[in-house]
């Protein structure tokens, strides 16, 4: 269910309680939830997996993202999560796309080459040409 994008980056679609065992078991620090509340009636609640990850000592945090796009605030505060977190990162939303979407711009807006953050989007099932120009335009600092 979780697929790897770095060596400290997982992206999934929604997750329920019983996936916080297998994210401790892995490793993860911190879940970054990018889906907003209420955005379909079988999402488990952001504050049901924010409990549990805690109870497990995981930190969570959430940055929803609806459909309408990315915002500069959501770019940073994805970055933060990525650079402060000590260990490995799972993201959600419903698809894991959104979530994998927000951290190629995070990335780029860090500086990454925007064919690498591509390449390692679609290893792991995620496709980034929605977004490329963004990306580009991150990484060339505008």
């Amino acid at each position: 269910m979780f697929r790897q994008i770095t060596d400290t980056v997982f992206a999934s679609p929604q997750i329920g309680t019983d996936a916080i065992a297998e994210a401790k078991a892995m490793g993860i620090v911190r879940i970054v939830n990018n889906r907003p509340e209420g955005e379909s009636d079988d999402q488990t609640p952001g504050e049901v997996i924010e409990s549990e990850a805690r109870a497990a000592g995981i930190d969570y945090v959430a940055i929803p993202v609806g459909h309408g796009g990315f915002s500069q605030a959501q770019v940073s505060a994805m970055a933060d999560a990525l650079a402060t977190a000590d260990g490995p990162v799972l993201a959600y939303c419903r698809s894991g796309t959104r979530s994998t979407l927000l951290w190629a711009l995070a990335r780029a807006k860090a500086g990454d080459n925007p064919s690498v953050i591509a390449s390692r989007a679609a290893a792991a099932g995620y496709d980034v040409s929605p977004i490329r120009q963004l990306i580009d335009m991150f990484a060339a600092g505008n």
